[in-house]
């Protein structure tokens, strides 16, 4: 009797991509960044050494006292209101995440929507109700009385840091809320039946697990405001002159593009330097949180 051979169910080994024939995948996008981004900036570095009449650009530009403000002035309205929303992102955070309330979703949807909508919205939202003739002041001015503009911060420092707050809040808000998603629910459990009060447990548990989080979006922000040009044009801030708008005023207003170029280029290395520090000190808080981890497993261990 002839005994047949099963058949085979392994499939037949297919040969891999060779190593040499793998690398030119990463060619095209490495070709677009250079064109679409590198190539770029480097024309901008290279426009800002061009010299006028055999005077040096860059020493012509850092000696103004219009870039030494501008520079003050950015760091100054981009680290307040930074710190703005960190503040009021992690209190909207910590009560969407652990105050249920009706609405609470509705509420997350909002947050959500502010991040689609262009920069310059935001500051014509304000200009109708915080300007000379928006609602505000025209509410204030029939209890009051009296033809002259009650609220005036709409055009000046504070208008442009309330605005950056309202805009850029929503990118501290969802790091944050990603990062409670994920929080063991059995810590605060347990911190709770040892008798801890929530802000306790919301400093010892909470925040401690939210660090990675709050870190990524306040580095967002502090970049995105560091940058920030629609909301400082639109709000037209008298005498609120940040690296953007001069940058514009030199390369469109008064044709200074090797001056503009300079400004830009401070502009670039100051956003380089931020993102530098940002990657080494969430480096260093990640590899003190997986320290610890380590720590904890062994202690069980033993």
């Amino acid at each position: 009797m002839t005994v047949l051979a099963e058949p085979t169910t392994e499939a037949p080994e297919r040969p891999g991509v060779p190593r040499s024939a793998a690398g030119w995948w990463a060619v095209p996008p490495v070709l677009v960044v250079v064109v679409v981004a590198v190539y770029p900036l480097l024309r901008v570095c290279l426009e800002s050494t061009k010299g006028v009449g055999g005077q040096s650009t860059w020493a012509s530009v850092l000696a103004s006292e219009a870039f030494r403000g501008a520079l003050w002035r950015t760091v100054a309205i981009a680290a307040t209101s930074t710190a703005g929303c960190l503040v009021l992102g992690t209190f909207l955070a910590i009560v969407l995440a652990f105050v249920p309330f009706p609405g609470s979703g509705v509420v997350g949807r909002l947050i959500d929507t502010v991040l689609a909508l262009p920069s310059f919205l935001v500051t014509l939202a304000f200009t109708f109700l915080y300007g000379t003739a928006g609602a505000v002041n025209a509410a204030l001015a029939g209890v009051v009385g009296g033809g002259a503009s009650v609220l005036d911060l709409l055009y000046t420092p504070v208008g442009v840091i309330a605005a950056e707050i309202t805009f850029f809040t929503p990118f501290v808000v969802r790091p944050l809320l990603a990062s409670f998603s994920v929080l063991p629910r059995a810590q605060l459990d347990v911190a709770a039946s040892l008798g801890a009060s929530p802000l306790r447990v919301l400093r010892s548990v909470v925040m401690p697990e939210a660090w990675p989080a709050l870190m990524a979006g306040g580095s967002l922000v502090l970049l995105l405001t560091l940058n920030e040009f629609g909301i400082v044009l639109f709000t037209g801030a008298k005498g609120v002159t940040t690296l953007p708008v001069l940058i514009y005023t030199r390369g469109i207003v008064t044709f200074d593009l090797p001056g503009a170029a300079v400004i830009a280029t401070v502009q670039i290395a100051l956003s380089l330097a931020l993102y530098a520090v940002y990657r080494v000190a969430f480096a260093r808080v990640t590899a003190r949180r997986e320290g610890d981890a380590a720590n904890v497993v062994v202690d069980q261990a033993k």
